[in-house]
């Protein structure tokens, strides 16, 4: 493992990352959004907490969804036609995340830590990272947000204050990016939650190939417009 200088805008083969802890590959650098986004784009991602230096991680496995190969479930469908939450694109961002960290907070601790908030939201104000919101009412209840490189989506957290809402804010996630072109989100790394969505695990050097191809190739600019979602 190699510590990073502030002033030195790299980062080591991810190939290189340890085997234990899987997916360790550098401590230290800074959350700037230039460093956040060649990370990203060589299949590296942060995850530490405040009792900890900055870590970042290339897992092996890895964690991968194709929009189009989401499981529903016969509740969720029932859910999404039901008509009783409204989802949105882009619309309240730093709520999202917000969120996820407070929620989080209470019940495990999280590596969203104030500058991780930080960092991502001038990630969205800079068009780069993007939300999914669930909406009841005026309210929000669920919602995802994570960074978009060309037709990847790489997905960082997601929260829920209602049954099924953060898998209703995946459905939307998944049925729109597939509508503009969208191929491939990266989950990082498995759990149960995620695997009962249809989340498969590809060995590492195969997502960073995917991850190099996928991120050239432009996405329609419609997606990651402002707006309402339809599922």
């Amino acid at each position: 493992m190699l510590t990073l200088l502030d002033e030195h805008l790299w980062f080591p083969d991810p190939m290189l990352a340890l085997d234990e802890p899987n997916g360790l590959l550098a401590m230290g650098g800074d959350l700037s959004p230039e460093r956040l986004l060649l990370a990203y784009r060589m299949g590296i991602f942060p995850w530490f907490d405040q009792s900890q230096p900055l870590l970042w991680w290339s897992p092996d496995p890895r964690a991968v969804l194709d929009p189009a190969s989401l499981h529903v479930s016969r509740s969720l469908a029932k859910l999404a036609r039901q008509g009783r939450y409204r989802l949105t694109i882009n619309t309240a961002f730093e709520q999202v995340i917000g969120q996820c960290r407070q929620l989080r907070e209470r019940r495990e601790g999280t590596w969203i830590t104030p500058g991780i908030e930080k960092a991502y939201c001038r990630l969205h104000h800079q068009g780069q990272a993007h939300s999914i919101e669930v909406w009841q009412q005026d309210r929000l209840v669920a919602g995802l947000y994570g960074l978009g490189l060309g037709r990847l989506f790489c997905g960082e957290s997601m929260f829920h204050r209602v049954d099924n809402g953060s898998k209703l804010a995946m459905l939307g996630l998944c049925r729109h990016f597939a509508r503009h072109g969208g191929r491939l989100i990266d989950c990082q790394l498995p759990n149960p939650h995620l695997l009962s969505l249809g989340v498969t695990t590809w060995p590492r050097a195969r997502f960073l190939r995917k991850l190099k191809e996928l991120q050239q190739q432009p996405l329609a600019l419609s997606c990651w417009q402002p707006g309402e979602l339809t599922l």
